[in-house]
Protein backbone atom coordinates (compact mmCIF):
# COMPACT_ATOMS: atom_id res chain seq x y z
CA UNK A 1 0.00 0.00 0.00
CA UNK A 2 1.21 3.51 -1.29
CA UNK A 3 0.59 6.63 0.99
CA UNK A 4 0.28 10.06 -0.47
CA UNK A 5 -0.80 13.65 1.32
CA UNK A 6 -3.89 15.30 0.19
CA UNK A 7 -4.15 18.89 0.76
CA UNK A 8 -6.89 21.77 0.15
CA UNK A 9 -5.48 24.73 -1.22
CA UNK A 10 -7.00 26.93 0.98
CA UNK A 11 -5.79 29.92 3.45
CA UNK A 12 -2.29 29.73 4.07
CA UNK A 13 -1.64 26.66 1.55
CA UNK A 14 -3.56 28.84 -1.35
CA UNK A 15 0.04 29.51 -2.02
CA UNK A 16 1.24 27.87 -4.61
CA UNK A 17 5.22 27.58 -3.73
CA UNK A 18 4.47 26.53 -0.37
CA UNK A 19 2.92 23.59 -1.29
CA UNK A 20 5.47 22.78 -3.93
CA UNK A 21 7.70 23.29 -0.45
CA UNK A 22 5.69 20.98 1.23
CA UNK A 23 5.70 18.34 -1.71
CA UNK A 24 9.08 18.13 -1.84
CA UNK A 25 9.05 17.48 1.74
CA UNK A 26 6.91 14.77 1.16
CA UNK A 27 9.05 13.29 -1.28
CA UNK A 28 11.94 13.27 1.01
CA UNK A 29 10.43 11.70 3.76
CA UNK A 30 9.23 8.61 1.65
CA UNK A 31 5.66 9.73 1.06
CA UNK A 32 4.63 8.50 -2.80
CA UNK A 33 1.83 10.34 -3.50
CA UNK A 34 0.73 14.76 -3.32
CA UNK A 35 -2.78 15.57 -3.90
CA UNK A 36 -4.31 18.94 -4.18
CA UNK A 37 -8.34 19.66 -4.07
CA UNK A 38 -10.15 21.18 -7.30
CA UNK A 39 -12.17 23.96 -6.43
CA UNK A 40 -13.10 27.67 -7.25
CA UNK A 41 -15.52 28.55 -4.72
CA UNK A 42 -16.30 26.19 -1.67
CA UNK A 43 -18.28 27.39 1.41
CA UNK A 44 -17.57 29.83 4.61
CA UNK A 45 -15.34 30.46 5.60
CA UNK A 46 -12.95 29.55 2.92
CA UNK A 47 -12.17 32.74 0.67
CA UNK A 48 -8.61 32.02 -0.19
CA UNK A 49 -8.62 29.51 -2.86
CA UNK A 50 -5.64 28.53 -5.20
CA UNK A 51 -5.82 27.35 -8.18
CA UNK A 52 -4.86 23.41 -8.86
CA UNK A 53 -3.26 23.37 -12.57
CA UNK A 54 -1.25 25.93 -11.41
CA UNK A 55 -0.35 24.45 -8.40
CA UNK A 56 0.38 21.17 -9.64
CA UNK A 57 3.14 22.64 -12.27
CA UNK A 58 4.88 24.07 -9.19
CA UNK A 59 4.61 20.76 -7.48
CA UNK A 60 5.51 18.85 -10.63
CA UNK A 61 8.96 21.62 -10.64
CA UNK A 62 9.50 20.84 -6.71
CA UNK A 63 9.74 17.02 -7.23
CA UNK A 64 10.82 13.94 -9.53
CA UNK A 65 9.48 11.06 -7.85
CA UNK A 66 5.86 10.94 -6.69
CA UNK A 67 2.73 10.27 -8.09
CA UNK A 68 0.44 14.05 -8.13
CA UNK A 69 -2.70 15.30 -9.27
CA UNK A 70 -6.38 16.23 -8.28
CA UNK A 71 -8.71 14.75 -5.47
CA UNK A 72 -10.97 15.97 -7.05
CA UNK A 73 -11.50 17.57 -10.30
CA UNK A 74 -15.30 18.18 -10.95
CA UNK A 75 -15.29 17.55 -14.74
CA UNK A 76 -18.96 18.57 -15.35
CA UNK A 77 -18.03 22.69 -14.26
CA UNK A 78 -14.66 21.99 -16.72
CA UNK A 79 -14.65 22.18 -20.81
CA UNK A 80 -13.05 18.57 -21.44
CA UNK A 81 -10.98 20.10 -24.24
CA UNK A 82 -9.40 22.74 -21.84
CA UNK A 83 -8.77 20.04 -19.25
CA UNK A 84 -7.45 17.81 -21.94
CA UNK A 85 -4.92 20.30 -22.79
CA UNK A 86 -4.10 21.12 -18.90
CA UNK A 87 -3.41 17.62 -17.91
CA UNK A 88 -1.47 16.03 -21.51
CA UNK A 89 0.85 19.28 -20.51
CA UNK A 90 1.08 18.49 -17.01
CA UNK A 91 1.83 14.84 -17.22
CA UNK A 92 4.73 15.54 -19.73
CA UNK A 93 5.90 18.02 -17.05
CA UNK A 94 5.88 16.04 -14.33
CA UNK A 95 7.65 12.95 -16.23
CA UNK A 96 4.36 10.95 -16.60
CA UNK A 97 3.43 11.05 -12.79
CA UNK A 98 0.03 12.03 -13.23
CA UNK A 99 -3.35 10.91 -11.61
CA UNK A 100 -6.95 12.84 -12.81
CA UNK A 101 -9.27 12.17 -9.67
CA UNK A 102 -12.75 13.28 -11.14
CA UNK A 103 -16.73 13.44 -9.87
CA UNK A 104 -19.70 15.42 -10.25
CA UNK A 105 -18.53 17.63 -7.73
CA UNK A 106 -20.73 18.66 -4.27
CA UNK A 107 -23.72 19.85 -3.69
CA UNK A 108 -22.48 21.18 -0.34
CA UNK A 109 -20.49 23.67 -2.35
CA UNK A 110 -20.59 27.12 -3.43
CA UNK A 111 -19.97 25.98 -7.48
CA UNK A 112 -22.89 24.31 -8.14
CA UNK A 113 -25.34 26.94 -6.05
CA UNK A 114 -27.70 28.10 -8.91
CA UNK A 115 -27.12 31.62 -9.94
CA UNK A 116 -23.51 31.67 -8.42
CA UNK A 117 -22.11 30.43 -11.63
CA UNK A 118 -24.03 29.02 -13.89
CA UNK A 119 -22.79 25.61 -12.95
CA UNK A 120 -25.37 22.78 -13.35
CA UNK A 121 -26.97 22.05 -9.88
CA UNK A 122 -28.43 18.82 -10.87
CA UNK A 123 -26.37 15.88 -9.58
CA UNK A 124 -27.77 13.49 -11.94
CA UNK A 125 -27.65 15.71 -15.28
CA UNK A 126 -23.80 16.41 -13.74
CA UNK A 127 -23.11 12.51 -13.87
CA UNK A 128 -23.92 12.08 -17.36
CA UNK A 129 -21.58 15.39 -18.39
CA UNK A 130 -18.96 13.37 -16.04
CA UNK A 131 -19.56 10.74 -18.31
CA UNK A 132 -19.36 12.42 -21.79
CA UNK A 133 -16.54 14.64 -20.44
CA UNK A 134 -14.78 11.38 -19.60
CA UNK A 135 -15.22 9.94 -22.80
CA UNK A 136 -13.93 13.40 -24.43
CA UNK A 137 -10.94 13.46 -22.48
CA UNK A 138 -9.38 10.17 -23.53
CA UNK A 139 -10.56 10.81 -27.06
CA UNK A 140 -8.28 13.71 -27.04
CA UNK A 141 -5.45 12.07 -25.06
CA UNK A 142 -5.31 9.56 -27.82
CA UNK A 143 -4.91 11.52 -30.86
CA UNK A 144 -7.09 14.01 -31.34
CA UNK A 145 -4.99 16.45 -29.48
CA UNK A 146 -0.88 16.79 -29.79
CA UNK A 147 1.40 15.93 -27.80
CA UNK A 148 -0.16 13.17 -26.22
CA UNK A 149 0.66 12.23 -22.46
CA UNK A 150 3.32 10.99 -21.56
CA UNK A 151 1.72 8.14 -19.93
CA UNK A 152 0.46 5.45 -22.31
CA UNK A 153 -2.51 4.39 -23.25
CA UNK A 154 -3.48 7.60 -20.80
CA UNK A 155 -3.76 9.29 -17.81
CA UNK A 156 -5.31 6.93 -14.99
CA UNK A 157 -8.57 8.40 -13.84
CA UNK A 158 -9.35 8.22 -10.35
CA UNK A 159 -13.09 8.13 -9.82
CA UNK A 160 -14.32 9.88 -6.12
CA UNK A 161 -18.01 8.43 -4.83
CA UNK A 162 -19.53 9.38 -1.54
CA UNK A 163 -20.74 6.29 0.76
CA UNK A 164 -22.64 4.68 0.35
CA UNK A 165 -23.87 5.29 -2.84
CA UNK A 166 -22.98 2.64 -5.47
CA UNK A 167 -23.43 4.39 -8.77
CA UNK A 168 -19.89 6.33 -8.77
CA UNK A 169 -18.78 2.62 -8.10
CA UNK A 170 -19.71 1.24 -10.82
CA UNK A 171 -18.53 4.31 -12.59
CA UNK A 172 -14.92 3.54 -11.18
CA UNK A 173 -14.87 -0.11 -11.99
CA UNK A 174 -14.61 1.34 -15.81
CA UNK A 175 -11.58 3.40 -14.92
CA UNK A 176 -8.90 2.69 -12.58
CA UNK A 177 -9.68 3.63 -9.33
CA UNK A 178 -11.70 4.70 -6.60
CA UNK A 179 -11.76 7.14 -3.98
CA UNK A 180 -14.69 6.86 -1.54
CA UNK A 181 -15.22 9.79 0.30
CA UNK A 182 -16.94 9.94 3.66
CA UNK A 183 -16.35 6.27 4.45
CA UNK A 184 -17.25 4.96 8.08
CA UNK A 185 -14.49 2.65 8.55
CA UNK A 186 -11.96 -0.09 7.08
CA UNK A 187 -15.05 -2.79 6.61
CA UNK A 188 -17.29 -0.11 4.45
CA UNK A 189 -13.99 -0.11 2.00
CA UNK A 190 -14.08 -4.11 2.08
CA UNK A 191 -17.66 -3.82 0.51
CA UNK A 192 -16.34 -1.79 -2.03
CA UNK A 193 -13.65 -3.61 -2.65
CA UNK A 194 -15.72 -7.27 -3.23
CA UNK A 195 -18.14 -5.30 -5.27
CA UNK A 196 -15.41 -3.91 -7.65
CA UNK A 197 -14.14 -7.19 -7.62
CA UNK A 198 -16.94 -8.67 -9.12
CA UNK A 199 -17.70 -5.68 -11.61
CA UNK A 200 -13.95 -5.70 -12.98
CA UNK A 201 -13.64 -9.65 -13.02
CA UNK A 202 -10.94 -9.04 -10.17
CA UNK A 203 -8.35 -6.04 -8.87
CA UNK A 204 -5.44 -6.51 -10.43
CA UNK A 205 -3.83 -2.82 -11.52
CA UNK A 206 -6.75 -1.25 -9.67
CA UNK A 207 -6.39 1.59 -7.02
CA UNK A 208 -8.51 1.76 -3.72
CA UNK A 209 -8.07 4.99 -2.16
CA UNK A 210 -8.21 5.10 1.41
CA UNK A 211 -8.58 8.45 4.05
CA UNK A 212 -8.26 8.51 7.63
CA UNK A 213 -7.47 10.97 9.96
CA UNK A 214 -3.51 11.83 10.83
CA UNK A 215 -1.50 9.29 12.96
CA UNK A 216 -4.44 6.26 12.11
CA UNK A 217 -3.37 2.86 11.74
CA UNK A 218 -3.40 1.96 8.20
CA UNK A 219 -3.48 -1.88 8.74
CA UNK A 220 -6.86 -2.24 9.11
CA UNK A 221 -7.03 -0.01 5.44
CA UNK A 222 -4.91 -2.04 3.54
CA UNK A 223 -6.26 -5.51 5.05
CA UNK A 224 -9.56 -4.21 3.69
CA UNK A 225 -8.10 -3.79 0.06
CA UNK A 226 -6.63 -0.43 -0.03
CA UNK A 227 -4.02 0.34 -1.90
CA UNK A 228 -3.56 3.80 -1.26
CA UNK A 229 -3.59 5.52 2.28
CA UNK A 230 -3.81 9.62 2.57
CA UNK A 231 -4.15 11.59 6.04
CA UNK A 232 -8.03 13.22 6.07
CA UNK A 233 -6.69 16.85 7.28
CA UNK A 234 -10.59 17.63 7.05
CA UNK A 235 -12.76 19.99 4.85
CA UNK A 236 -11.72 23.17 6.15
CA UNK A 237 -8.22 24.69 5.89
CA UNK A 238 -5.90 22.52 7.19
CA UNK A 239 -3.28 24.13 9.69
CA UNK A 240 0.27 24.19 7.74
CA UNK A 241 1.99 22.70 11.37
CA UNK A 242 -0.50 19.57 11.10
CA UNK A 243 0.36 18.94 7.36
CA UNK A 244 4.24 19.18 7.95
CA UNK A 245 3.92 17.06 11.00
CA UNK A 246 1.94 14.77 8.69
CA UNK A 247 4.53 14.76 6.35
CA UNK A 248 7.71 14.39 8.39
CA UNK A 249 5.75 11.40 10.94
CA UNK A 250 6.50 9.65 7.05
Amino acid sequence: MRRGISVAPFGELSEPALVAELAAAAEAHGWDGFFVWDHVAYRDPVREIADPWITLAAVAIATERIRIGTLVTPLPRRRPHQLARETATLDRLSGGRLVLGVGIGSDGTEEFQPGRFGEEPDGRKRAVLLDEGLDRLVAYWGGEFEPRPLQQPRIPVWVAGRWPNRRPLRRAARWDGFFPIELPGPEALAEYAAEIDELRGGLDGFELIAEAEPGADPAPWEAAGATWFLPDFGPEPAALADVRAAIEAG
